[in-house]
């Protein structure tokens, strides 16, 4: 008779992760400003409830999970990093996406974050988001004079993410400069709510 015991490996599901950037302003080609009530403002306040709300209506449906498990204090702590910027859309007053700023070494900035509720997309809010966000990242030393001027814009983007992205990314003038495949561990979508957005 045998005492072992069998432990089955957590399921994991192979990523593509596509880095793409641009290495000077007039590389952005901007999309078309959508017809409505589309405004773009600044999140002046750094707020973690009001950012968590963001990433987890954004992200839920496709897998973001890298921040639940922050802190309120390490919320805070990312937002309140000199340069750091969120950018909300709204349609009709209503949140609709966001794009989060990441200040970095030597005139870098990374678009961590960006995306729209999933209720918001196939709108033409997302082209003009992205356009908005990423004129932001190259003037974001007109903003912060102890930064130094933006001179890379860059994100990552994976085969999680939603049909459009890497078509939006490349249409705006990002340009492919890095693709790595990993394992990632399979999770649950984690919201906001099941079915939510469609």
């Amino acid at each position: 008779m045998s005492n072992s015991v069998h432990t089955t490996a957590p399921a994991t599901t192979e990523v593509t992760i596509w880095s793409l950037e641009q290495t000077s302003p007039d590389d952005l080609r901007p999309a078309a400003v959508p017809e409505g009530d589309v405004r773009i403002v600044r999140s002046q306040i750094p707020l973690p409830e009001f950012s968590r709300f963001l990433y987890t209506a954004v992200g839920g449906d496709i897998r973001w999970t890298d921040r639940l498990g922050m802190t309120y204090a390490q919320w805070q702590e990312a937002l309140d990093r000199p340069g750091a910027e969120t950018w909300v859309a709204y349609e009709n007053g209503t949140p609709a996406g966001y794009i989060e700023l990441d200040p970095q070494d030597e005139g870098a900035v990374e678009v961590m974050y960006f995306g729209l509720i999933p209720a918001f997309r196939g709108r033409r809010i997302g082209g003009h988001l992205l356009s908005y966000g990423v004129a932001r990242a190259w003037d974001l030393a007109e903003r912060w004079p102890d930064r130094t001027p933006t001179k890379r814009v860059w994100l990552h983007t994976c085969s999680k993410d939603g049909p459009h992205a890497m078509d939006n990314y490349v249409r705006r003038g990002f340009r492919l400069f890095d693709t790595k495949v990993e394992l990632e561990p399979e999770t649950a979508t984690p919201g906001p709510w099941p079915g939510a957005g469609r």
